[in-house]
């Protein structure tokens, strides 16, 4: 499993606001990874309301809670987060194909970052690994760090 190692401290941002959302399948892996990234958005200093979480039945419904929550405009950032474990069955390469690719047309057409939030794993014990291992707040680290970015950006 790759170690995550962060190049920089966390660039300080205000006025931020963040949604996840959360696919309920695998619900005992999704649930930790969500919770992980709320404490650690918190520690930084957001606020119950600077946070939104809302669920999803699945992976593949990520995409479409991104765009809705992306269209509000309430938000600088969403973090999406799922779970899917490989099966015997092709099902598990459909859903991974299409969440990914959903995200990154959200990302390459949408004007606030959306943070891939999504397990990817052949067995349940490398997705318990990841959460063990601070992933949920990896996930939340990037959204501030992109937050940060697209500000820089959008002042060039």
């Amino acid at each position: 499993m790759s170690q995550y190692n962060p190049k920089s401290a966390l660039p300080e941002v205000e006025n931020v606001r963040i949604a996840i959302a959360t696919a309920e399948w695998n619900t005992h892996i999704t649930g930790a990874l969500r919770d992980d990234a709320v404490k650690m958005l918190k520690d930084y200093g957001l606020t119950d309301d600077d946070i939104a979480t809302v669920d999803v039945p699945g992976a593949v419904e990520l995409t479409f809670a991104a765009s809705k929550l992306i269209e509000s405009g309430n938000f600088d950032a969403v973090i999406v987060i799922g779970c899917v474990i490989k099966g015997d069955t092709p099902h598990f390469d459909y859903v991974c194909q299409s969440v990914t690719q959903g995200i990154t047309q959200l990302n390459a057409d949408c004007d606030i970052p959306v943070i891939f939030g999504v397990l990817t794993v052949n067995e349940e014990q490398q997705a318990l690994d990841r959460v063990a291992g601070g992933k949920g707040k990896e996930f939340a680290e990037t959204a501030l760090k992109m937050v940060a970015f697209n500000r820089i950006a959008d002042d060039l």
